[in-house]
């Protein structure tokens, strides 16, 4: 029922890791660009990185250098990788899958349920 499914959140401390996980169909992952977003508390949803299906990767300045965005085309799966994890960090971070439009402005067709990344201090 769910189109995108992520995993690999939880608790770490500042400069940590963690690579989050989205799981997605042969279908979707082939023919749509993927991204990440995150939504704190009382703060706007924020697209943090995208992947075309050729492999092309763009990121939000907060993360550039730190994140980074892979797909593995056998797997169909796509990973954040995210190092040196600062406490503003923290959030909620959704999967998402559509055209690059409509990631940029924060309408996917495709939506993950969401894991949530907590960096302590």
């Amino acid at each position: 029922q769910v189109p995108l499914v992520e995993s690999g959140g939880g608790l770490v401390q500042a400069g940590g890791s963690l690579r989050l996980s989205c799981a997605a169909s042969r279908i979707i992952f082939s023919f749509n660009v993927m991204g990440w977003y995150r939504q704190a508390p009382g703060k706007q949803r924020e697209l943090v990185a995208t992947i075309t299906t050729s492999g092309t990767t763009n990121y939000a300045d907060s993360v550039k250098g730190r994140f980074t965005i892979s797909q593995d085309n056998a797997k169909n799966t796509m990973y954040l990788q995210m190092n040196s994890l600062k406490p503003e960090d923290t959030a909620d971070y959704y999967c998402a899958a559509g055209s690059q439009a409509q990631l940029r402005v924060g309408t996917a067709r495709y939506w993950g349920q969401g894991t949530q990344v907590t960096v302590s201090s």
